[in-house]
């Protein structure tokens, strides 16, 4: 506890600082006090309460809801853009992808990418070329051979990401779904394919688009999209959305049908090897997809927009729940 005359001497030194913006030798001068004992009261004020510290969030900016997004599904980091309408969503999406990627990327990181992903490919697209190498390979971990109209762009995000960071690109020369078992069984005896599966279980980082039962329209061009027969069974299975073709419900579950033995690409589990598992999606419509990905720890980073984030801390995360 302190006397009067020292809260008094407290709460003045904290005025002349913080309100008159007096440099503390000033303040020193004017009381005949040794800028040593200022600093000290100045210190003091903050412990008992006379000066509090409010910070102000600037419009467009926050970093509370990312918080608290973080706390309630346990992710290392949320990213939050404002979107003024659903037209400038994927731009902006990019936008602060590319500059969470610019930021983070700083060196020494194996990145495995998601094929066929509009919203990656605007985040790929954003990004400014790193002055010194700052990943070391990028590789493909769902099948990018596709429909040669679209294949160039999931050959262009990897391409350029490549470009942008200084890596080595490692292609899969195989499309994401087959239409055999044996099919793929074949292929995973091919030196190429089995090359690109053996460097999976040493990435550091990965990069995935969150995907709904139904195909986005880049996957849909590409002739990897799920037919409807194997799209009814997903939905029988209670499924919600998908990572890399690897589909899950509500709660994160993963649902497995016949069709998982016809996907080339990494599996849930090896998926939930990689140390930073980033996605970036967003759109009302996405939500449930969205939700189920964090509750099922598919993902540990999350970048996507504002509204999607308000119904995502409100709604009860496991965090809540437990």
């Amino acid at each position: 506890m302190y006397s009067d005359d020292q809260v008094r001497l407290v709460a003045k030194i904290a005025r002349m600082y913080h309100e008159r913006n007096m440099r503390q030798t000033s303040i020193a001068e004017e009381l005949h006090i040794s800028q040593a004992r200022v600093s000290r009261l100045l210190k003091r004020a903050t412990e008992i309460g006379i000066v509090r510290t409010i910070v102000s969030l600037p419009a467009g900016v926050h970093t509370d809801l990312e918080e608290t997004i973080e706390k309630q599904y346990d992710l290392q980091e949320a990213v939050i853009v404002d979107t003024s309408s659903i037209d400038d969503l994927l731009p902006a999406l990019g936008a602060a992808a590319a500059d969470y990627l610019e930021t983070t990327l700083t060196g020494g990181d194996r990145v495995g990418i998601s094929s066929w992903s509009a919203t990656l490919l605007a985040a790929v697209e954003r990004m400014r070329p790193s002055r010194a190498r700052v990943v070391d390979q990028v590789v493909q971990i769902v099948g990018g051979v596709g429909n040669p109209r679209v294949q160039v762009r999931a050959n262009l995000l990897i391409s350029r990401f490549a470009a942008m960071t200084g890596a080595e690109p490692l292609f899969m020369p195989a499309a994401a779904m087959l239409g055999t078992e044996a099919a793929r069984q074949a292929l995973l005896q091919d030196p190429t394919v089995a090359d690109v599966f053996r460097t999976w279980p040493k990435l550091t980082m990965a990069l995935i688009g969150i995907g709904s039962l139904e195909p986005s329209p880049l996957l849909l061009e590409s002739g990897n999209a799920i037919a409807e027969p194997d799209r009814a069974a997903l939905r029988d299975g209670g499924a919600i959305g998908d990572v890399c073709l690897r589909f899950f419900d509500a709660a994160g579950k993963v649902v497995r049908t016949p069709l998982d033995d016809r996907i080339l690409g990494i599996s849930p589990e090896e998926l939930r090897t990689i140390p930073r598992r980033i996605a970036v999606a967003g759109g009302l419509d996405k939500l449930a997809a969205i939700r189920g990905a964090l509750l099922g720890k598919h993902i540990n980073v999350l970048i996507t927009d504002i509204s999607v984030a308000q119904r995502l801390a409100t709604e009860a995360g496991p965090a809540a729940a437990g």
